[in-house]
């Protein structure tokens, strides 16, 4: 799995080796660490080979692919601050595309042609009606957005080449919370560019206030409206495409999500009820690229690859604290 340290593709890893699968974890520790595949191996019980090295390295690759026998690669490793991605367009089409093409091109050169890809809500933009479901028109307003579809455009044009692809593309919404051991959590570098890490940071002391960015939005209370999914049901989530996938050849595309959506200030009370802890915050402006609701029509998941989100908003900040009290400066600070 390619970004099997970072937060998405940690929790992923545990969640496949649990069902049976064997995993190898490619990264180039830009934002994940070596600290995370240790977390991996001590949640499993497994020891987890690790790969440093860039997808956009074709010898790289190649030597992982001649080391390691793969019926299928799971692609986490992607830029995805929209606005980092405003600011540094450049960065994201350069990692996020050219290192996707490189790496299925070299996923073909040794017969592995079974994928699935992490992509975003993004993709859909800000669309007039809710939710969204697999149908909606994409519309991304993102630099980031659009280096993934863009990437999905790729993958389909790839399997229309050769019939022979297997590959799921599953469109995320919006990843929180940590694994409930404790041991493994979002650990950004730097700034946080999401809501709930920044709100955990603050919790715990790292930070002194919230950046609010805009709150007069055509919301209930003003700020934006996310679907917030638990990292663990959207690991689980990809153990179900790789089983899908098993069934036959194509691609497939599916929302994960929960159905619902939160306010920022709402998820500011749940976290605010988790911790214990007052979350002071300041309005700030709005960010370019940011839209005002996003959330996911789920069922065609649910029919197809037989998954549904498990874990409410409370849970999400209920194992997100436990992970940042623990681990108040992320894996590079070591436990507390």
């Amino acid at each position: 799995m390619t970004g099997g340290a970072g937060y998405i593709g940690s929790h992923t890893a545990i969640e496949l080796l649990a069902a049976g699968h064997d995993v190898v974890v490619l990264d180039n520790l830009s934002n994940g660490t070596r600290a995370a595949v240790e977390a991996i191996g001590r949640v499993a019980n497994r020891d987890v080979p690790v790969v440093e090295g860039d997808i956009r390295d074709p010898v790289c690759l190649d030597r992982a692919f001649a080391e390691h026998r793969f019926d299928a690669v799971l692609h986490f490793a992607a830029l995805k601050a929209v606005g980092e991605s405003v600011a540094k367009p450049l960065r994201y089409y350069q990692n996020n595309v050219a290192g996707t093409v490189c790496l299925v091109e070299r996923m073909a050169a040794h017969g592995v042609k079974t994928l699935v890809f992490s992509s975003s809500a993004a993709v859909y933009g800000d669309p007039g009606t809710m939710p969204i479901n697999e149908d909606s028109p994409p519309d991304p307003t993102s630099p980031y957005a659009r280096t993934k579809l863009i990437v999905e455009g790729l993958l389909h044009d790839t399997h229309a080449a050769d019939p022979g692809w297997r590959i799921s593309i599953l469109r995320y919404f919006n990843a929180v919370g940590a694994h409930p051991s404790g041991e493994i959590g979002e650990d950004p570098a730097g700034v946080p560019m999401n809501l709930l890490p920044s709100v955990a940071q603050v919790a715990v002391g790292r930070r002194e206030l919230l950046n609010v960015f805009g709150n007069d939005y055509p919301t209930p209370d003003g700020t934006g409206v996310r679907d917030y999914l638990h990292v663990v049901d959207l690991a689980r989530g990809h153990v179900n495409a790789l089983d899908y996938l098993a069934t036959g050849t194509g691609v497939a595309v599916h929302n994960l999500g929960t159905g619902r959506g939160h306010t920022v200030f709402e998820v500011v009370r749940a976290f605010e009820a988790a911790s214990g802890r007052q979350i002071p915050y300041r309005i700030a402006p709005r960010r370019p690229g940011d839209v005002v609701v996003s959330c996911a029509d789920p069922g065609k998941a649910g029919d197809e690859l037989g998954w549904t989100a498990q874990y409410d908003l409370r849970r999400m900040c209920e194992d997100l604290w436990r992970w940042q009290t623990t681990h108040p400066h992320g894996f590079r600070g070591g436990k507390a």
